[in-house]
């Protein structure tokens, strides 16, 4: 699976921002991850092709939500209410994880390639 994430920048406190993955196919789970320097890369928020089944990490409940279009192969995370320690390199994920196992990095075989988000005034 190849996947092509696209939609960071600059954006202002309390702004927002809509990421997108574009995938070669669908393949079971879609997730989002990010990323700061010097710290582990963080489950962000993850959905099923097949059911719609949506999954979010702690920092994303009520302010992100993530989405998907099966026409088209692309699944989006929209982020609302952005805040300065929301900015991170944001990648797309695809894998097959148990419900369980949703926010282990290892469960995802295929990345793209990171979009940078900067929230900043």
């Amino acid at each position: 699976v190849q996947l092509q994430a696209s939609g960071g920048g600059l954006v202002q406190p309390g702004g927002s921002l809509r990421l997108s993955c574009a995938a070669s196919r669908r393949s079971g789970v879609m997730g989002w991850f990010r990323q700061v320097p010097g710290k582990e890369r963080e489950f962000v928020a993850a959905i099923r092709w097949s059911n719609n089944s949506k999954y979010y990490g702690d920092s994303a409940k009520g302010r992100f939500t993530i989405s998907r279009d099966n026409a088209e192969n692309l699944v989006y995370l929209q982020m609302n209410s952005l805040k300065p320690e929301d900015t991170a390199v944001y990648y797309c994920a695809a894998g097959r994880p148990a419900t369980s196992a949703m926010r282990s990095r290892a469960m995802y075989n295929y990345w793209g390639q990171g979009t940078q988000v900067t929230v900043s005034s």
